[in-house]
């Protein structure tokens, strides 16, 4: 099974930067986009059924503003909109699919970049998000976790750790989180495979960060440990130029 976590920053855009065309190439069973700052009935999404794909939307209360929707070849056995905390599934965060005894949580968490307010969200969030699925844990304890996390985890993950140590995404706080994530019976995928390769998800639109690859690995394929042995790799997908992010690429046997 081959899928891809994809935030596309708004998805009419990433369509019109050849998103759809690109898809057509590939042969990914599973997408999962974040922030599509859209409802589905605003998007032309007859390319997507053409190329196979039946499509579940979680879209946020505010028009133009986060967002996930996840689209798959393979008809999920159950569907779950949002995580129950009304707080965040008005913004569109969190989508749940199963596949027989997998479930595939499409994630957007928050950022704190506009300011304190949303980085006590963003903090909340983790901490609430943390409690969902380890309580989720105890009825489907084979879980796949992706999306943007809006976090980098370590020095590795970032171009300028040292400048950026004081800077959300990076904070102290934040990387203690994931550190918790991670001690907690879930694996990062790509670093599992990759442990020492720098690779990056998100680069921002200034001064030439791509071009020079100054960017941040916010984006990520978490498993649980009990599904370890069935990856077969996780790596991050560059060379596709939809948006400001790249696509989280894991394949992994059923």
């Amino acid at each position: 099974m081959q899928l891809i976590s994809y935030n596309l920053n708004g998805i009419r855009a990433a369509i019109r930067n050849g998103l759809t065309d690109w898809l057509a190439q590939e042969q990914f069973d599973i997408l999962c986009f974040q922030e599509v700052k859209a409802t589905a009935d605003v998007v032309d999404l007859s390319v997507f059924e053409q190329l196979g794909y039946q499509y579940h939307w979680h879209a946020a209360e505010k028009k133009g503003y986060s967002g996930v929707a996840t689209f798959s070849k393979i008809q999920p056995t159950n569907v779950v909109i949002g995580c129950g905390l009304a707080v965040y599934d008005c913004e569109g965060r969190i989508l749940r699919t199963d596949f027989g005894d997998l479930t595939l949580l499409n994630c957007y968490f928050p950022s704190g970049t506009s300011g304190e307010v949303r980085q006590g969200v963003k903090m909340e969030f983790l901490r609430d998000f943390y409690d969902y699925v380890q309580e989720l844990r105890k009825s489907r304890p084979k879980i796949i976790v992706v999306g943007d996390y809006n976090i980098a985890h370590n020095a590795i993950d970032i171009h300028d750790p040292v400048r950026n140590k004081n800077t959300t995404g990076f904070l102290p706080e934040e990387r203690a989180w994931m550190d918790r994530w991670f001690e907690s019976g879930i694996t990062d995928s790509f670093r599992y495979k990759h442990p020492d390769e720098v690779a990056y998800s998100w680069w921002s639109y200034r001064a030439g960060a791509r071009n020079n690859n100054k960017g941040w690995r916010i984006d990520y394929a978490s498993v649980t440990n009990n599904l370890r042995d069935q990856l077969v790799d996780c790596r991050m997908l560059p060379d596709a130029v939809h948006a400001d992010h790249c696509p989280v690429w894991l394949s992994i046997t059923p």
